[in-house]
């Protein structure tokens, strides 16, 4: 008998922000990588997102590809340690609407999937924290137990699409019946490939893709939360003024 799987994103959609930003942040405090990186190579990114004139993405990559470089050369203990610091302190910073769906699928014993853009290590944290049954995350190379530069990213929407069709024939899952939720474009083949998707404060960029496509549309389940309140969204009514 097939599977029912739950698909879910990390970053934005579990998670309040990116898990890589809290990863960065003690890697400068453990003075792996210069503070003056943060001002001169992230914060430029980071303060046009902050300003709504900039991509959030943007500022993420930016991060993830001076993480890639930071990490060469570290053993993978040094890492391990890192993200299980980060999950132990953050791990509870998470969306309540994506909290009770984990215990919905919970419930009704639907395979648990992380599957993200944020490093393995923290992924593979975060997955054990809320009880997932499985996690892909972007993969840092290691030889010899040692990071080597090369990465395997889990970020963009074809390595995600890629991902879940090995998990189908693996699991034998049933991608009729199952769910997926996420926020930003790296999500868009997740989402399109489920009977049960939901973006959860999605960024314009995905919901204007989605809006494209008839029959997605047809199906999203549109999640925003802010402060204290979880409102649900009919497509149809959405008018994007920006």
């Amino acid at each position: 008998m097939k599977q029912t799987a739950a698909f879910f994103d990390i970053d934005g959609t579990l998670y309040r922000e990116g898990l890589i930003t809290e990863v960065f942040k003690k890697l400068i405090r453990y003075e792996i990588i210069e503070p003056e990186r943060w001002y001169k190579e992230v914060k430029p990114d980071y303060d046009r997102w902050d300003q709504r004139v900039g991509n959030y993405d943007d500022y993420l990559l930016r991060m993830a590809s001076i993480y890639m470089e930071a990490i060469k050369g570290l053993h993978q203990s040094q890492i391990d340690f890192i993200a299980k610091k980060v999950v132990g302190q953050k791990g509870n910073r998470v969306y309540t609407y994506t909290r009770d769906r984990i215990q919905f699928h919970k419930d009704h014993r639907h395979l648990l999937i992380v599957v993200s853009g944020s490093p393995d290590e923290l992924v593979r944290e975060m997955a054990e924290k809320h009880g997932f049954d499985l996690h892909i995350g972007t993969k840092y190379e290691l030889k010899d137990s040692v990071y080597t530069g090369e990465v395997k990213p889990m970020w963009d929407a074809k390595s995600k699409e890629n991902a879940i069709y090995r998990l189908v024939d693996e699991y034998d899952i049933d991608l009729e019946t199952s769910y997926a939720y996420g926020d930003t474009m790296g999500d868009f083949s997740m989402l399109k490939m489920v009977g049960n998707p939901t973006i959860i404060n999605a960024t314009k960029e995905v919901y204007q893709r989605i809006n494209k496509d008839e029959d997605l549309r047809k199906r999203i389940n549109v999640i925003v939360e802010r402060k204290d309140m979880i409102y649900r969204l009919v497509p149809e009514h959405i008018e994007v003024l920006s």
